[in-house]
């Protein structure tokens, strides 16, 4: 038989510390928000541990906001709403008033929307520890050099309790370990304590924390690493939760075979996948949910968002990929820009200062340097020159350009689209394409030169002598 747990993820903050525009569930952390991250690992865990059950966002602060943001993305997570901050207690009471279901689970599991660290593999340890021992519950706990803020752990013979900073003890204030936030109890323990909680306190507030007392069977296991639990209240807190993130991505990615020239300064976001022998260099932001293969080289302080590059392909120096994707062996850059429906084909090439938008280039196809090419289908093995620009837009619509394959497109060209391109065509140099053209036609349109011998001297400009 399966166990339940219901999942209570306490995001009625308001967050006035990190001085942004948003409730701070809806902090941007890496390419997503603070409670994006508690949401994805209790679906891990769920997952990894055969669980079945619920996941609740208790809200409170711009809870309309925050619902619309978890609701657009995990439809099935519920909401309980906090209507006034009285502590964590209060929010957790507002969870089991929210639904008679959420009496109904094994266990209560709380977390924080603001603790993006924590993973599934440290909710796993609690449950484990807390079948094996039998226990009522288990409270994450880690040691701090300077704990101050933080509440105390106080063990005893048999159990232990909390106390918050604002009423420690100058003895009790020298302890060290100190209480994450995060807990898993048994629904029956919690509901029963959970009634006996008071706010006779120095804050006035309901602490959760006072659930946990002695004598009574609940253990509080301390993890090695305390940077895992770290609340996000203020602008430096956040970056710092940020780099830890990303360092350990790249661990994860190193381990897979993933080589870095310099880890220190690359960004790779969580859900960016990436094969082995790729070689990643400095300056690199790869973001989303990007998908890179194998052996394929990133230059220095290339952006790849939610991008699929294949095997064996080269993303040069300052090339920006967006919603785009490039094929086995292509190369795109330097400083070359793939908008969003930007399909490069197998052994194509991108050069610099090359821009293309919502467009399939099929095997072998250069655009070589200074181009762009939007809304297009272009056939494999045709070269593009110098300065050929699509002329997709005229003031309402967009339209479409259509070039077959071994066509050979001049310098300075341009298509006025709607318009099509046969194959083995030959666009000559400084032409501008309005018509359609059959396989194997010549195309050229610019005026026929004339030369005057001796003339130049009329518009040569010479700076008179001083």
């Amino acid at each position: 038989m399966k166990m339940t747990v219901g999942a209570v993820i306490l995001a009625a903050g308001e967050g006035k510390r990190l001085k942004l525009d948003a409730p701070k569930p809806l902090a941007p952390c890496l390419d997503k928000k603070l409670v994006d991250f508690p949401i994805r690992e209790l679906q891990k865990f769920f997952s990894r541990n055969n669980l079945t059950g619920t996941q609740t966002a208790v809200i409170g602060h711009q809870k309309e906001l925050v619902q619309s943001y978890i609701s657009s993305r995990y439809p099935e997570v519920k909401f309980a709403v906090q209507e006034r901050q009285l502590g964590t207690a209060d929010a957790l009471r507002a969870y089991f008033n929210s639904s008679s279901n959420t009496h109904q689970f094994d266990y209560t599991l709380v977390i924080c929307a603001d603790t993006p660290v924590v993973s599934e593999k440290e909710l796993t340890q609690m449950l484990e520890l807390l079948k094996q021992e039998g226990c009522d519950g288990v409270a994450a706990t880690f040691t701090e050099s300077n704990p101050k803020g933080y509440g105390r752990i106080i063990r005893g013979t048999k159990g232990f309790h909390i106390v918050e900073e604002k009423d420690a003890t100058d003895e009790q204030r020298k302890i060290t370990e100190v209480n994450s936030g995060l807990y898993l109890l048994k629904t029956s323990y919690v509901l029963e304590h959970l009634k006996n909680v008071d706010s006779n306190n120095k804050s006035g507030e309901f602490y959760l924390t006072d659930v946990f007392k002695d004598g009574f069977n609940v253990k509080a296991l301390c993890f090695p690493q305390g940077h895992i639990f770290l609340g996000v209240n203020n602008l430096e807190q956040l970056e710092f939760v940020e780099t830890v993130l990303r360092k350990q991505k790249i661990a994860d990615l190193r381990e897979g075979g993933v080589r870095f020239i310099d880890s220190n300064h690359t960004y790779i976001d969580d859900e960016v996948e990436i094969g082995a022998g790729t070689v990643v260099y400095p300056n690199t932001y790869i973001t989303g949910k990007t998908k890179i293969g194998k052996n394929v080289v990133i230059e220095m302080g290339a952006q790849i968002r939610d991008s699929e590059v294949a095997d064996n392909a080269k993303v040069l120096a300052y090339t920006l990929l967006e919603d785009a994707k490039l094929h086995t062996k292509a190369h795109a850059g330097p400083f070359a820009r793939l908008r969003p429906g930007s399909d490069i084909g197998p052994e194509a090439k991108i050069g610099n200062f090359v821009e293309i938008k919502k467009a399939v280039l099929d095997r072998g196809v250069k655009v070589s340097h200074l181009s762009y090419v939007g809304d297009a289908f272009i056939g494999e093995e045709t070269n593009i020159g110098c300065g050929f620009i699509t002329c997709n837009y005229d003031g309402a619509n967009k339209h479409i350009t259509r070039i077959g394959k071994n066509c050979f497109i001049g310098s300075d060209s341009q298509t006025v689209a709607p318009v099509e391109i046969g194959d083995e065509c030959f666009v000559a140099s400084a032409t501008t394409v309005t018509k359609n053209m059959p396989d194997g036609s010549f195309a050229i349109s610019r005026g026929q030169q004339s030369t005057k011998e001796g003339m130049a001297k009329r518009f040569i400009k010479v700076k008179e002598k001083k």
